[in-house]
């Protein structure tokens, strides 16, 4: 087992999505999220921890408690049910078991008795750095509804032909003590978001690309600079935003962010990070790489490799 996280850290996440829902809203027929003031696409911290709980469990074999199991009549099961399944008697067992209870907490009950941890890991609502067109797309089946239709059903969906989103999240030190939270159990978790974000196979969620991974790692105690992904812009450009296609026309302005880790490199104790190639970023007008970028902060930087 490796160390109880003792330091604060905050992430930041971008990845896009084409011609796909990257989270249906079910109290709207299941369109995009939509911030109806800026056009903006929203996707809640739900979807992003759902990836992450996926691919753990599918890819990684390790226990989830928050996931979709069914009893032997196929109705889901309940959060004492899945005690039962996992033979757990107290909070102690499930923080050992369930890494995402150790990553994000959770309330359940447990001897009739109902428990809060408060996961040290939280994220808020992701945004896209552009305004989004959605799209609604009507299709036919060729398998029929029932046996008494003769011919194939109708489908559709609303989807976006292009959105690049940036999620928020820290990692609290002090509830870490709580949920017993590991230097591992957050490498799992930076490698969930990653490769997480790229196993999604479903025909809602197929194709979404991360595009960076950012950790930045405090020495001082109970600080952080906090909203990160506000210090990242989308650059001016001739291309309308709801025209955007892919992300090598939505060049990221990232000047006031590292100006501002560059003010505080020495509260930093190291900056991790993974990035597609293809995200362009510019500093001072120039453009350059992220790994360029980062080194111009003066703190220790990590390139991640999963």
């Amino acid at each position: 087992m490796s160390d109880i996280v003792s330091n604060r850290s905050e992430l930041l996440f971008l990845y896009d999505v084409k011609d796909i829902n990257p989270n249906g809203d079910p109290l709207d027929e299941n369109k995009p999220r939509i911030d109806e003031e800026t056009m903006e696409n929203l996707v809640s911290d739900v979807r992003l921890k759902r990836t992450v709980r996926d691919y753990l469990h599918d890819f990684k074999n390790h226990e989830i408690f928050i996931r979709g199991t069914r009893d032997d009549k196929g109705n889901l099961k309940d959060k004492e049910e899945r005690m039962k399944d996992l033979k757990i008697s107290n909070s102690d067992e499930l923080l050992k078991s369930c890494i995402d209870i150790r990553l994000f907490g959770a309330t359940t009950a447990i001897k009739g008795k109902t428990i809060t941890l408060t996961g040290p890991v939280q994220f808020r609502i992701g945004r896209s750095f552009h305004r989004v067109k959605m799209v609604y797309m009507k299709g036919t089946t060729v398998m029929p509804a029932d046996k008494t239709s003769k011919q194939g059903t109708f489908t559709e969906q609303y989807v976006l032909p292009y959105s690049l989103i940036g999620f928020y999240g820290i990692v609290n030190e002090n509830s870490a003590k709580t949920t017993k939270l590991t230097d591992d159990d957050v490498n799992s978790l930076m490698d969930g978001l990653w490769n997480g974000t790229k196993n999604l196979i479903s025909r809602s969620k197929v194709g979404q690309m991360p595009r960076l991974l950012l950790r930045v790692i405090y020495k001082e105690k109970n600080y952080h600079i906090g909203d990160l992904n506000t210090l990242i812009v989308k650059e001016k450009s001739d291309i309308p935003d709801e025209e955007i296609r892919n992300i090598t026309q939505i060049p990221l302005d990232i000047t006031k962010f590292v100006n501002t880790l560059t003010n505080n490199s020495t509260k930093i104790e190291s900056i991790e990070y993974c990035a597609d190639p293809q995200l362009r970023v510019s500093l001072n007008g120039k453009q350059l790489n992220i790994e360029e970028a980062l080194k111009t902060i003066k703190a220790p930087v990590k390139q991640l490799t999963f």
